[in-house]
Formats: C-alpha cells, structure tokens, sequence
C-alpha cells in the first residue's frame, strides 16, 4: 500500500504540473484543471475510507461552455478486503437563476481490486443549490443512488453547508451536516467544521473535524476525528 500510496503520488503530481501549461495555453468552449493533495485521513460523509491511514488524491476538472463541467478524481482507499483505489467519474451542469446557483449532475464511484461477492461500484445523482449571504455561502445538496456502494440497495444522502472567507485574511471557515439513508445498512448524521488558509493562490490547507452519531453501530471507523490536507490546484 505505501508503494501504491508513493506511486500515485508521482503520477498525480506530474500530472498537474505537465497540465498546467497545457490549460493556461489552451482556448475554446472548454478549459482544464488540475489538482493534486495529500491528508492525514480520507473521510468521506463521516467515515474514514483509508483505515486512518494517510490519502494521497489527484484530479482533473473540464469547465465546458458556460455552465458545464466533467472530470475525474482518484484517491487510495483502504477497506481491508485488496480493494485499494477509488476513481469518480462525473458531470453535470450549473445554471444561474438569480441569486441562486444550482448544480445537477451524475457521480460514478469505481473502486479497482475489489474482491468477489457485492459490487462496490455505485452512482449516484446530485441536485445541489448554493447562494450568497452577505460576505458568507450557504447551500443544500441532495444525493440519490438506486443501488449504493456493496449493493446496499436504495441509498439518500441530504446536506446543508457554509463556508465564509475570514475578513481579508486567508483564512475561512467552512462546515457541513448531513443524513445518509441506507435500504440495507445503518441510518446516520454526520457532520464537519474546518478552517481553510490559502498559502498562495493555487496551495491550501485545510484543517477540519469529522463526527457521526452511530459510532457504536458503524465502528472505529465512524468515530470524531481531526483531518489535516493540502492541495494544489492549477
């Protein structure tokens, strides 16, 4: 795993910066991004997707016309059973309407190395909408699978979000809280606060906590957590 961890790493990094002179130079209806960053953990909706162990991630990101967009994203995972890389595939679009910018899109979780028995490729549709308040964003996203992740059945994730820059500095706040509904499985909330810096315009830390209320139910893996990242974007 720290081979595969190591390796990624290297791929993603020249990645982004071979990329990078690629979409400053490039024009037309479509432009690129990339991006490429390490945590101490992957948490996803309140759950370590790692083991606690560190995450390495890259991705690329394609704005199409004005209000389009796809890309592909890539993270070492760890769930004890040889499965060891997540890749999503995804796209959508969003329109302005007023003051309100909404986001409608389709996400595919692939997972490689995955051993026999349920499937855990899954997608997902989003329906998202995000709006400013004064010098802060607020926003509600709603996820919907037909058939999440190890073929758990039915699956709704809802969440409400903000993030507000902190005066002039480079500092931010940001937080989330959310509910997952699982046809096979446990019911829960999760939640996350974090504070952002950005060190330079295309370098970011972020700091934040991670919590659920089923830890008893979902197991260590659930448990409050503090996770710190970096990422680098261009």
């Amino acid at each position: 795993m720290k081979a595969l961890k190591l390796s990624l790493l290297g791929a993603l990094g020249a990645l982004a910066l071979g990329g990078a002179a690629q979409a400053q130079e490039a024009e037309g209806p479509i432009s690129l991004s990339f991006n490429v960053g390490a945590a101490t953990e992957y948490v996803f909706r309140g759950i370590s997707q790692t083991d606690e162990d560190p995450q390495v991630f890259g991705g690329v990101d394609a704005t199409i016309g004005s209000i389009g967009y796809a890309g592909v994203w890539v993270s070492n995972v760890e769930f004890n059973n040889g499965t060891d890389l997540e890749f999503d595939i995804y796209g959508g679009i969003k329109p302005t309407v007023g003051a309100v910018t909404f986001d409608l899109g389709l996400i595919y979780y692939g997972y490689t190395d995955q051993p026999s028995g349920p499937n855990e490729d899954y997608w997902e549709g989003k329906l998202a909408a995000s709006t400013a308040a004064g010098p802060a964003t607020i926003g509600a996203a709603v996820y919907y699978s037909p058939e999440f992740f190890g073929e758990t059945g039915d699956a709704t994730y809802i969440e409400a979000n903000a993030a507000m820059p902190l005066g002039e500095s480079k500092f931010s706040v940001s937080g989330a809280v959310g509910r997952q509904w699982v046809e096979v499985g446990v019911d829960y909330t999760t939640w996350n606060a974090g504070v952002g810096f950005a060190l330079t315009d295309n370098v970011s830390f972020d700091l934040r906590y991670w919590d659920t209320d089923e830890e008893d139910a979902l197991g260590y893996l659930a448990e409050g957590r503090v996770v710190l990242g970096v990422k680098a974007a261009f």
